[in-house]
């Protein structure tokens, strides 16, 4: 799904050497596990009865924030609201997790996924650029989603049951 939506979404951004090398290290099998092991929530989106998108986020306790690492729609189900559904369903766990807010990294010539952060509530807090290794750099708004105070937080393990 990710490769799908990649090669689509980021074409006219990233050259397709980047796109591999963001692609090879970030969905390898053993960096999601690793990724889930450690705590991170991955989740697929199911529309018709077959996953048309995903999103993963970390909660970090200590800051009372839930990064939204990673969320995607296949390009086929872009523009039906499932991307905003995922949004809603993010805010939820960050909700039930006692997160003040929700926070992400977006490059900063994806105006379609600006708007749609923007559409659910995000408003950009900085600029700011990543060495990510290979000769390569993410340039990126850091944005993010303020949420009002919460009562006792769950533990992520029993947040990611909410709404299942």
């Amino acid at each position: 799904m990710a490769e799908r939506t990649w090669r689509k979404c980021y074409a006219p951004i990233l050259s397709p050497e980047q796109m591999d090398y963001m692609l090879s290290r970030m969905y390898a099998p053993d960096m999601i596990a690793q990724e889930m092991a450690g705590g991170v929530i991955w989740e697929l989106g199911i529309g018709d009865e077959a996953p048309v998108g995903f999103h993963s986020c970390a909660f970090a306790p200590d800051e009372r924030s839930l990064k939204l690492q990673k969320l995607y729609v296949l390009p086929s189900a872009q523009g039906t609201g499932f991307g905003q559904a995922l949004l809603s369903r993010v805010r939820e766990l960050a909700e039930a997790l006692g997160a003040r807010k929700v926070w992400l990294q977006v490059n900063k010539n994806n105006a379609a996924a600006i708007r749609a952060y923007e559409r659910a509530g995000y408003f950009v807090e900085r600029a700011a650029v990543f060495d990510i290794g290979g000769g390569f750099v993410m340039d990126d708004f850091i944005m993010a989603l303020a949420l009002p105070a919460a009562a006792a937080p769950l533990s992520a393990k029993d947040a990611a049951t909410v709404g299942t």
